[in-house]
Protein backbone atom coordinates (compact mmCIF):
# COMPACT_ATOMS: atom_id res chain seq x y z
CA UNK A 1 0.00 0.00 0.00
CA UNK A 2 1.51 3.67 -1.07
CA UNK A 3 1.75 6.44 1.41
CA UNK A 4 -1.20 8.22 -0.48
CA UNK A 5 -3.33 5.05 0.04
CA UNK A 6 -2.44 4.95 3.56
CA UNK A 7 -3.61 8.26 4.33
CA UNK A 8 -6.43 8.22 2.65
CA UNK A 9 -7.94 4.78 4.78
CA UNK A 10 -6.94 6.44 7.90
CA UNK A 11 -8.89 9.84 7.23
CA UNK A 12 -11.71 7.59 6.32
CA UNK A 13 -11.54 5.78 9.66
CA UNK A 14 -11.32 8.87 11.73
CA UNK A 15 -14.30 10.40 9.75
CA UNK A 16 -16.49 7.07 10.87
CA UNK A 17 -14.85 7.39 14.69
CA UNK A 18 -15.93 10.99 14.70
CA UNK A 19 -19.28 10.41 12.95
CA UNK A 20 -19.99 7.01 15.66
CA UNK A 21 -18.82 9.83 18.65
CA UNK A 22 -21.11 12.10 17.48
CA UNK A 23 -24.02 9.80 17.35
CA UNK A 24 -23.13 8.49 20.75
CA UNK A 25 -23.12 12.00 22.28
CA UNK A 26 -26.68 12.63 20.53
CA UNK A 27 -28.31 9.29 21.30
CA UNK A 28 -27.08 10.15 25.05
CA UNK A 29 -28.59 13.44 25.46
CA UNK A 30 -32.15 12.73 23.65
CA UNK A 31 -32.46 9.62 25.78
CA UNK A 32 -31.44 11.52 28.89
CA UNK A 33 -33.76 14.35 27.88
CA UNK A 34 -36.67 12.33 27.25
CA UNK A 35 -35.57 10.58 30.72
CA UNK A 36 -36.09 13.76 33.16
CA UNK A 37 -39.06 14.25 31.07
CA UNK A 38 -40.77 10.77 31.34
CA UNK A 39 -39.02 11.74 35.45
CA UNK A 40 -41.25 15.11 35.17
CA UNK A 41 -44.35 13.44 34.02
CA UNK A 42 -44.41 10.51 36.43
CA UNK A 43 -43.16 12.89 39.82
CA UNK A 44 -46.75 15.15 38.52
CA UNK A 45 -49.14 12.18 38.22
CA UNK A 46 -47.34 11.14 41.13
CA UNK A 47 -48.08 13.88 43.75
CA UNK A 48 -51.43 14.54 42.00
CA UNK A 49 -52.65 10.72 43.02
CA UNK A 50 -50.49 10.80 47.05
CA UNK A 51 -52.54 14.26 47.14
CA UNK A 52 -55.51 12.98 46.28
CA UNK A 53 -55.08 9.87 48.60
CA UNK A 54 -53.75 11.87 51.88
CA UNK A 55 -55.70 15.06 51.38
CA UNK A 56 -59.57 13.84 51.95
CA UNK A 57 -60.11 16.86 53.73
CA UNK A 58 -60.57 18.48 50.43
CA UNK A 59 -62.84 16.03 49.09
CA UNK A 60 -65.22 16.51 52.28
CA UNK A 61 -65.07 20.18 52.14
CA UNK A 62 -66.16 19.84 48.46
CA UNK A 63 -69.43 17.26 49.54
CA UNK A 64 -70.38 20.24 52.34
CA UNK A 65 -69.15 18.04 55.14
CA UNK A 66 -67.45 18.74 58.11
CA UNK A 67 -64.05 19.57 57.23
CA UNK A 68 -61.61 16.46 59.34
CA UNK A 69 -58.10 16.77 60.12
CA UNK A 70 -55.39 14.48 59.40
CA UNK A 71 -56.19 12.34 62.24
CA UNK A 72 -60.23 12.04 62.02
CA UNK A 73 -59.26 11.49 58.41
CA UNK A 74 -57.41 8.35 58.85
CA UNK A 75 -60.02 6.97 61.65
CA UNK A 76 -63.39 8.27 59.45
CA UNK A 77 -62.39 8.01 56.11
CA UNK A 78 -59.72 5.57 55.83
CA UNK A 79 -60.40 3.23 58.45
CA UNK A 80 -58.32 3.29 61.21
CA UNK A 81 -58.10 2.91 64.60
CA UNK A 82 -57.65 5.20 67.46
CA UNK A 83 -54.80 3.78 70.27
CA UNK A 84 -57.33 2.22 73.01
CA UNK A 85 -57.70 4.48 76.24
CA UNK A 86 -56.41 7.45 74.32
CA UNK A 87 -59.94 8.84 73.31
CA UNK A 88 -61.61 11.64 75.12
CA UNK A 89 -65.13 9.39 75.69
CA UNK A 90 -63.88 6.73 76.82
CA UNK A 91 -64.67 7.08 80.51
CA UNK A 92 -66.90 10.03 79.96
CA UNK A 93 -70.70 9.69 80.72
CA UNK A 94 -72.26 13.19 80.77
CA UNK A 95 -76.06 12.84 79.53
CA UNK A 96 -76.69 13.81 75.94
CA UNK A 97 -76.42 12.76 72.60
CA UNK A 98 -73.28 11.33 70.63
CA UNK A 99 -73.26 13.05 66.58
CA UNK A 100 -71.04 12.08 63.88
CA UNK A 101 -68.15 14.22 63.68
CA UNK A 102 -68.41 14.20 59.96
CA UNK A 103 -71.76 14.91 59.17
CA UNK A 104 -73.45 15.60 62.41
CA UNK A 105 -76.00 13.39 62.15
CA UNK A 106 -76.60 11.75 65.89
CA UNK A 107 -75.71 8.14 66.71
CA UNK A 108 -76.31 7.07 70.05
CA UNK A 109 -77.38 8.47 73.45
CA UNK A 110 -76.13 8.49 76.63
CA UNK A 111 -78.07 6.37 78.38
CA UNK A 112 -76.93 3.51 75.89
CA UNK A 113 -73.23 3.93 77.07
CA UNK A 114 -71.74 1.48 79.26
CA UNK A 115 -67.91 0.75 80.12
CA UNK A 116 -66.79 -2.06 78.14
CA UNK A 117 -63.59 -1.79 79.70
CA UNK A 118 -61.16 -2.35 76.27
CA UNK A 119 -60.31 1.36 75.80
CA UNK A 120 -63.27 2.95 73.65
CA UNK A 121 -66.45 3.76 73.99
CA UNK A 122 -68.73 1.08 74.30
CA UNK A 123 -72.31 1.43 73.41
CA UNK A 124 -75.45 -1.46 73.48
CA UNK A 125 -77.64 0.30 71.31
CA UNK A 126 -78.06 2.99 68.12
CA UNK A 127 -80.28 5.69 67.19
CA UNK A 128 -82.44 3.97 65.07
CA UNK A 129 -81.56 3.72 61.80
CA UNK A 130 -78.19 5.81 62.42
CA UNK A 131 -75.94 2.97 61.94
CA UNK A 132 -74.95 0.70 59.16
CA UNK A 133 -72.84 -2.69 59.70
CA UNK A 134 -70.14 -4.55 56.64
CA UNK A 135 -68.50 -7.54 57.13
CA UNK A 136 -65.29 -6.65 57.46
CA UNK A 137 -63.08 -8.45 53.73
CA UNK A 138 -62.00 -11.30 56.35
CA UNK A 139 -65.07 -12.13 57.35
CA UNK A 140 -64.11 -11.62 61.11
CA UNK A 141 -65.60 -8.66 62.18
CA UNK A 142 -68.70 -6.60 61.38
CA UNK A 143 -67.70 -2.56 60.89
CA UNK A 144 -70.57 0.24 61.79
CA UNK A 145 -70.38 3.14 59.79
CA UNK A 146 -72.55 6.22 60.15
CA UNK A 147 -75.76 5.68 58.02
CA UNK A 148 -75.74 9.11 56.38
CA UNK A 149 -72.05 9.81 55.24
CA UNK A 150 -70.63 5.86 55.56
CA UNK A 151 -67.90 7.75 58.07
CA UNK A 152 -66.24 4.72 60.01
CA UNK A 153 -67.00 4.36 63.44
CA UNK A 154 -65.58 1.31 64.63
CA UNK A 155 -66.92 -2.04 64.93
CA UNK A 156 -69.81 -4.58 66.79
CA UNK A 157 -69.64 -7.46 69.02
CA UNK A 158 -72.35 -9.88 70.44
CA UNK A 159 -72.42 -12.29 72.48
CA UNK A 160 -69.71 -10.40 75.31
CA UNK A 161 -72.56 -10.62 78.42
CA UNK A 162 -71.74 -6.97 78.94
CA UNK A 163 -75.42 -5.95 78.94
CA UNK A 164 -78.92 -7.49 78.78
CA UNK A 165 -78.82 -6.38 75.08
CA UNK A 166 -75.71 -8.71 74.47
CA UNK A 167 -74.22 -6.24 72.29
CA UNK A 168 -71.72 -3.69 72.02
CA UNK A 169 -71.18 -1.30 69.54
CA UNK A 170 -67.11 -0.29 70.36
CA UNK A 171 -66.75 3.19 68.76
CA UNK A 172 -63.34 5.53 68.04
CA UNK A 173 -64.17 8.76 69.82
CA UNK A 174 -62.66 10.30 67.26
CA UNK A 175 -65.52 9.28 64.85
CA UNK A 176 -68.18 11.42 67.15
CA UNK A 177 -68.90 14.45 69.13
CA UNK A 178 -70.50 14.93 72.02
CA UNK A 179 -74.25 17.24 72.59
CA UNK A 180 -74.71 17.57 75.93
CA UNK A 181 -78.39 16.90 76.65
CA UNK A 182 -80.55 20.11 76.30
CA UNK A 183 -78.71 21.46 73.29
CA UNK A 184 -79.85 21.84 69.87
CA UNK A 185 -78.67 19.36 67.36
CA UNK A 186 -76.75 21.39 64.98
CA UNK A 187 -77.87 20.22 60.82
CA UNK A 188 -77.08 17.51 59.32
CA UNK A 189 -74.55 17.89 56.58
CA UNK A 190 -73.82 15.73 53.32
CA UNK A 191 -76.88 13.76 51.23
CA UNK A 192 -78.89 15.21 54.89
CA UNK A 193 -78.58 18.65 53.00
CA UNK A 194 -80.56 17.51 49.55
CA UNK A 195 -83.15 15.52 51.79
CA UNK A 196 -83.62 16.90 54.66
CA UNK A 197 -84.10 14.47 57.83
CA UNK A 198 -87.63 15.30 58.88
CA UNK A 199 -88.09 15.55 63.19
CA UNK A 200 -91.44 16.23 64.76
CA UNK A 201 -91.89 17.55 68.77
CA UNK A 202 -94.03 16.46 71.00
CA UNK A 203 -94.96 17.99 74.31
CA UNK A 204 -96.50 16.06 76.86
CA UNK A 205 -97.41 16.99 81.19
CA UNK A 206 -97.96 13.87 83.58
CA UNK A 207 -96.65 14.86 86.87
CA UNK A 208 -93.40 14.74 87.59
CA UNK A 209 -91.87 15.05 83.95
CA UNK A 210 -88.58 12.91 86.05
CA UNK A 211 -90.33 9.75 85.18
CA UNK A 212 -92.61 10.84 81.70
CA UNK A 213 -88.72 11.01 80.24
CA UNK A 214 -87.52 8.38 81.83
CA UNK A 215 -90.38 5.93 79.73
CA UNK A 216 -90.56 8.22 76.51
CA UNK A 217 -86.69 8.77 75.81
CA UNK A 218 -86.61 4.66 75.77
CA UNK A 219 -89.26 4.55 72.58
CA UNK A 220 -87.61 3.85 69.31
CA UNK A 221 -87.76 6.62 67.14
CA UNK A 222 -87.30 9.27 69.76
CA UNK A 223 -84.29 11.34 69.01
CA UNK A 224 -83.87 13.70 72.20
CA UNK A 225 -85.64 14.76 75.09
CA UNK A 226 -86.01 18.11 77.27
CA UNK A 227 -87.86 18.52 80.68
CA UNK A 228 -89.53 22.27 80.83
CA UNK A 229 -92.05 23.79 82.13
CA UNK A 230 -95.59 25.03 79.44
CA UNK A 231 -98.93 26.11 79.97
CA UNK A 232 -98.36 29.52 82.21
CA UNK A 233 -98.15 32.95 82.14
CA UNK A 234 -94.83 33.70 83.59
CA UNK A 235 -91.95 34.46 81.59
CA UNK A 236 -88.99 32.01 81.88
CA UNK A 237 -90.03 30.75 85.40
CA UNK A 238 -87.95 29.17 87.95
CA UNK A 239 -88.31 25.59 89.68
CA UNK A 240 -89.23 27.28 92.62
CA UNK A 241 -91.52 29.63 91.02
CA UNK A 242 -93.70 26.93 89.27
CA UNK A 243 -93.65 24.66 92.27
CA UNK A 244 -95.59 27.37 94.37
CA UNK A 245 -98.79 27.14 91.82
CA UNK A 246 -98.86 31.07 90.89
CA UNK A 247 -97.04 30.56 87.52
CA UNK A 248 -99.58 28.40 86.01
CA UNK A 249 -97.57 26.08 84.44
CA UNK A 250 -97.28 22.12 84.13
CA UNK A 251 -94.39 19.91 84.31
CA UNK A 252 -93.70 19.18 80.71
CA UNK A 253 -91.52 17.15 78.53
CA UNK A 254 -90.50 17.96 75.36
CA UNK A 255 -89.80 14.83 72.46
CA UNK A 256 -87.91 15.38 69.52
CA UNK A 257 -88.98 12.24 67.09
CA UNK A 258 -88.12 10.63 63.76
CA UNK A 259 -91.29 9.99 62.30
CA UNK A 260 -90.12 7.58 59.30
CA UNK A 261 -89.09 5.83 62.79
CA UNK A 262 -92.54 5.98 64.89
CA UNK A 263 -95.62 8.67 64.99
CA UNK A 264 -97.36 10.93 67.10
CA UNK A 265 -100.39 8.24 68.19
CA UNK A 266 -97.27 5.72 68.91
CA UNK A 267 -96.16 8.63 71.72
CA UNK A 268 -99.30 9.54 73.05
CA UNK A 269 -100.71 5.67 73.17
CA UNK A 270 -97.30 5.24 75.53
CA UNK A 271 -97.98 8.84 77.45
CA UNK A 272 -101.72 7.61 78.55
CA UNK A 273 -100.20 4.60 79.48
CA UNK A 274 -97.15 5.44 81.35
CA UNK A 275 -99.12 7.91 83.86
CA UNK A 276 -102.36 7.92 85.04
CA UNK A 277 -104.92 10.24 83.20
CA UNK A 278 -107.98 10.29 85.64
CA UNK A 279 -105.90 12.00 88.06
CA UNK A 280 -106.28 15.82 88.92
CA UNK A 281 -103.83 17.82 89.66
CA UNK A 282 -101.65 15.41 90.77
CA UNK A 283 -99.60 12.58 90.31
CA UNK A 284 -99.11 9.49 92.50
CA UNK A 285 -98.06 11.52 95.59
CA UNK A 286 -97.07 14.84 93.45
CA UNK A 287 -99.73 17.23 94.34
CA UNK A 288 -100.24 19.95 92.43
CA UNK A 289 -101.27 21.89 89.46
CA UNK A 290 -97.88 21.91 87.82
CA UNK A 291 -98.51 18.16 88.05
CA UNK A 292 -102.00 17.81 85.85
CA UNK A 293 -102.12 15.96 83.15
CA UNK A 294 -101.72 17.71 79.75
CA UNK A 295 -101.17 17.24 75.90
CA UNK A 296 -100.34 20.50 74.42
CA UNK A 297 -100.72 20.04 70.95
CA UNK A 298 -98.63 21.43 68.10
CA UNK A 299 -100.86 21.24 64.92
CA UNK A 300 -103.99 19.84 64.34
CA UNK A 301 -103.76 16.08 63.80
CA UNK A 302 -101.93 15.95 67.25
CA UNK A 303 -105.02 17.51 68.33
CA UNK A 304 -107.44 15.01 66.67
CA UNK A 305 -105.05 11.85 67.66
CA UNK A 306 -105.32 13.37 71.19
CA UNK A 307 -108.95 13.27 71.05
CA UNK A 308 -109.06 10.57 69.29
CA UNK A 309 -107.52 8.24 72.17
CA UNK A 310 -109.17 10.12 74.91
CA UNK A 311 -112.30 8.85 73.50
CA UNK A 312 -110.95 5.38 73.60
CA UNK A 313 -109.75 5.40 76.99
CA UNK A 314 -113.41 7.00 78.06
CA UNK A 315 -115.15 3.95 76.02
CA UNK A 316 -112.96 1.95 78.37
CA UNK A 317 -114.84 3.81 81.67
CA UNK A 318 -111.78 5.76 82.57
CA UNK A 319 -112.97 9.13 83.41
CA UNK A 320 -109.75 11.10 81.60
CA UNK A 321 -108.58 14.39 83.05
CA UNK A 322 -106.09 14.87 80.42
CA UNK A 323 -106.29 18.72 79.48
CA UNK A 324 -105.48 19.32 75.90
CA UNK A 325 -104.29 22.70 74.55
CA UNK A 326 -101.99 24.12 72.03
CA UNK A 327 -98.44 24.24 72.93
CA UNK A 328 -97.43 27.80 73.78
CA UNK A 329 -93.78 29.53 75.16
CA UNK A 330 -91.45 25.73 76.02
CA UNK A 331 -89.34 26.93 79.09
CA UNK A 332 -86.48 24.56 79.77
CA UNK A 333 -86.05 23.68 83.49
CA UNK A 334 -82.75 23.53 85.53
CA UNK A 335 -79.64 21.19 84.23
CA UNK A 336 -80.34 19.25 87.17
CA UNK A 337 -83.50 17.81 86.12
CA UNK A 338 -82.48 16.83 82.28
CA UNK A 339 -82.02 13.02 82.69
CA UNK A 340 -82.80 12.91 85.86
CA UNK A 341 -83.09 9.11 86.73
CA UNK A 342 -80.43 8.23 84.65
CA UNK A 343 -77.89 10.45 86.04
CA UNK A 344 -79.12 9.62 89.92
CA UNK A 345 -79.20 5.79 89.03
CA UNK A 346 -82.98 5.71 90.13
CA UNK A 347 -86.19 4.61 88.54
CA UNK A 348 -89.41 6.32 88.74
CA UNK A 349 -91.70 6.64 92.03
CA UNK A 350 -94.94 7.53 90.68
CA UNK A 351 -94.82 6.33 86.83
CA UNK A 352 -95.22 3.07 85.85
CA UNK A 353 -96.32 1.24 82.54
CA UNK A 354 -100.15 -0.10 82.36
CA UNK A 355 -101.52 -1.22 78.95
CA UNK A 356 -104.79 0.56 78.31
CA UNK A 357 -104.86 0.54 74.57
Amino acid sequence: MDLNESLKNRGITGIMIMLLVLAALIFTGFFRTNKQSVGKDRGEISDSVRHSQTNPISKDKAMKYNELSPDEARVILNKGTERPFSGKYDKFYEKGTYICRRCNAPLYRSQDKFDGHCGWPSFDDEIPGAVKRNVDADGSRTEILCANCSAHLGHIFTGEGFTEKNTRHCVNSISMVFAPAGTTLPAIMGASQETPVKTEKAYFAGGCFWGVEYYMQKADGVISTTVGYMGGHTQNPTYKQVCTGKTGHAETMEVVFDPSKTNYETLARLFFELHDPTQVNRQGPDVGDQYRSAVFYVNENQKQVTQKLIGLLKDKGLNVATEVAAAGAFWKAEDYHQDYYDNNGHTPYCHGYTKRF
